[in-house]
């Protein structure tokens, strides 16, 4: 997937960071995917937006049938004007059709707000995230819901109405005092091994389709690179 490299100033135009580049890579990685036509797909890497295109072009393939788990600690549904103009923290609400409309009309579809099931939420970061969350009407189990057993994921899923599943894993979902993965960092997530099992869980229960890990951070060898730069090593 091309990637722009060449921003040398980062602005916010009509409420969304970079949303030049963010057209250009999502035409981009919609001509890839009309050329190749996968049935599946996954996505290793980038933040959250990375599952946009994939989970849009998905549900259009399958005419809606398809439902999405979004495994995060955050819920994603930022809109452009709001407070952070990151696109990545408005990927949920883009996978659902709303957003700026210049990005919106280049998606080839939307998911509807009652097939998503956010799991491992934790921080709004805003009351208004929380509120909108509510109007949207979009379901969420904390941490604590699926700390035992996938129970609560497999009934959504067998009332959800699809037959098919996009599962969005961002790694800021697990919790930092057992690994620090990914750019967020709030306490009390959930253990790789939860993680792992609820995905697992949902393959048992439907036809998984769409599969992103998002938002790796390797933070641990950022700090050695940059610890090893300070000292004389031999050259």
């Amino acid at each position: 997937m091309p990637v722009a490299t060449d921003i040398v100033e980062r602005k916010v135009t009509d409420g969304v960071l970079d949303k030049a580049a963010i057209i250009a890579q999502t035409k981009a990685a919609l001509n890839i995917l009309e050329i190749a036509r996968p049935d599946r797909i996954v996505t290793l890497g980038g933040e959250c937006s990375a599952s946009v295109v994939p989970f849009t072009y998905l549900a259009d393939k399958y005419e809606g049938d398809v439902a999405m788990v979004w495994i995060d600690a955050h819920p994603d549904i930022t809109l452009p004007g709001d407070a952070y103009a990151g696109y990545h923290a408005m990927a949920l609400t883009a996978c659902m059709g709303q957003g700026d409309k210049d990005i919106m009309k280049e998606l080839p579809s939307k998911l509807d707000p009652s097939k998503v099931l956010i799991v491992g939420l934790r921080d709004w970061e805003r009351d208004e995230i929380k509120e909108r969350q509510r109007q949207y009407g979009i379901r969420h189990l904390g941490p604590e819901d699926v700390r035992h057993d996938s129970h609560a994921v497999a009934e959504w899923l067998k009332a959800c109405g699809a037959s098919r599943v996009v599962v969005h894993f961002d790694m800021d979902v697990l919790d930092p005092a057992e690994i620090v993965a990914a750019v967020g960092v709030v306490p009390g997530g959930m253990k790789i091994n939860e993680v792992v099992r609820v995905i697992n869980d949902i393959a048992k229960e439907k036809d998984i389709v769409g599969l992103t890990v998002a938002e790796p951070m390797p933070r641990t060898a950022i700090r050695i690179k940059e610890m090893l730069a300070q000292l004389p090593l031999l050259k």
